[in-house]
């Protein structure tokens, strides 16, 4: 099968841009026929250099949340949802999400279930596509959208929340970087000219000098070096060659462990709420909600407690076993599920972890700032003191 892009007309003269998959060009302007449309021009779509790392055309939180909103919006006001989906790929024509939207318009108007189109995109991930399903099946698919965009935009505020944490103290690391590669460069050397000659020099600024020399002569292999390191980890990780190895170091790193609990908790609990609220079995729920805690040792821990529930254990005590939960939240699962009201519960104990990570948040960035501009002032100023010395020691040779 081939992919082709077309431009056509629909019955209402509106113009459309999308693709379609068809073993042929003559079968994918059959198929495009068939539903309608006057094709103005067809290719086929050569595929993407598979080497381009940086073009990909998977849908930004942001535009997962607007299409996810207005869909809520625009069922809620009577609008049926293949219309819906037309609407919406008409205001972003020319973008990815708009030949989304059109691809989900035409499955719908095909006779597929918009869960079914959903689950042909991988921009969907089950919990949503699950979701979306028993909203059709309940007929209360305004409702379930509501929630996921709700999730949608949280997972939003999660992501420039964590972004907010580093980036001033990496802006704070690259400047004391800068300030080194500057200071072994230049300064060293251009004082390095005092000591031309003397044989006698103190074993501090002869290591100085040695460490300047290094630099000059190899800073581009070493930064060569980090950089391919970082690159390396970034595919392994993206390949999942290394992604046990690299869950399991985060949530032993005492720095990160709090954070990667509080994260993982957050996302297990909100996922929770919004499946048990749509009516979704507790042991369902269970296993699609832990589909979206990203850590597997933490994922694996969730999906044993669900078989354990499968088995007849209690929530509470299924529960218990995994690390996301202190002992005060169990307490709260406990009272929850003896009174039968566990979505209320999950939602409490999401935005408890919320409040949580924002005051994580808070202390580390307070702590890291003062620590990075320690470590910058120490390294220049510790050049700087044994440049001094240095000075000094050759004047009194004199």
């Amino acid at each position: 099968m081939a992919l082709f892009e077309y431009k056509a007309y629909d019955s209402n003269g509106s113009i459309i841009q999308s693709e379609v998959t068809a073993e042929t060009l003559e079968s994918a302007k059959d198929k495009l026929l068939i539903e309608k449309l006057i094709v103005v021009n067809i290719s086929e779509k050569i595929a993407k250099d598979p080497f381009n790392l940086g073009l990909s055309q998977k849908l930004s939180l942001d535009e997962l949340e607007f299409i996810t909103s207005e869909l809520s919006l625009l069922l809620r006001s009577g609008v049926k949802i293949d219309k819906s989906l037309h609407i919406l790929s008409k205001g972003k024509s020319n973008t990815p999400s708009g030949k989304l939207l059109m691809a989900l318009s035409q499955s719908v108007k095909r006779g597929e279930s918009l869960s079914e189109a959903f689950s042909r995109h991988p921009d969907f991930d089950n919990l949503y596509v699950n979701l979306v399903r028993i909203g059709e099946a309940s007929g209360e698919l305004s409702k379930v959208f509501a929630g996921l965009a709700r999730d949608l935009i949280f997972r939003k505020e999660l992501k420039s929340k964590i972004i907010q944490s580093l980036t001033y103290p990496s802006v704070i690391l690259v400047v004391c970087i800068l300030a080194i590669l500057f200071v072994f460069n230049f300064i060293v050397p251009q004082m390095g000219g005092l000591f031309d000659g003397n044989d006698n020099l103190p074993i501090y600024t002869q290591f100085l000098l040695n460490a300047s020399r290094w630099m000059q002569a190899y800073q581009w292999f070493l930064i060569g070096g980090i950089v391919t390191f970082i690159v390396g980890i970034k595919i392994a990780l993206q390949k999942g060659l290394i992604d046990e190895q690299f869950d399991e170091l985060l949530i032993k790193l005492p720095l990160f462990k709090s954070a990667v609990h509080q994260i993982e908790r957050i996302r297990f609990n909100t996922s929770m709420s919004l499946m048990l609220d749509a009516g979704v079995q507790l042991d369902t729920a269970i296993e699609l909600a832990a589909g979206t805690v990203k850590n597997k040792f933490l994922r694996n821990g969730l999906l044993s407690a669900k078989s354990k529930v499968k088995r007849g254990v209690s929530l509470t005590e299924a529960l218990s076993a995994s690390p996301i939960y202190p002992d005060f939240f169990i307490s709260l699962l406990e009272v929850g599920e003896e009174s039968g009201q566990l979505t209320p519960v999950f939602e409490e104990i999401a935005n408890r972890s919320r409040n949580d990570f924002g005051s994580w948040t808070s202390k580390v960035t307070s702590l890291l700032e003062p620590l990075m501009i320690l470590l910058m002032g120490g390294i220049v100023g510790s050049v700087v003191v044994v440049m001094l010395l240095s000075i000094m020691s050759v004047n009194d040779g004199f």
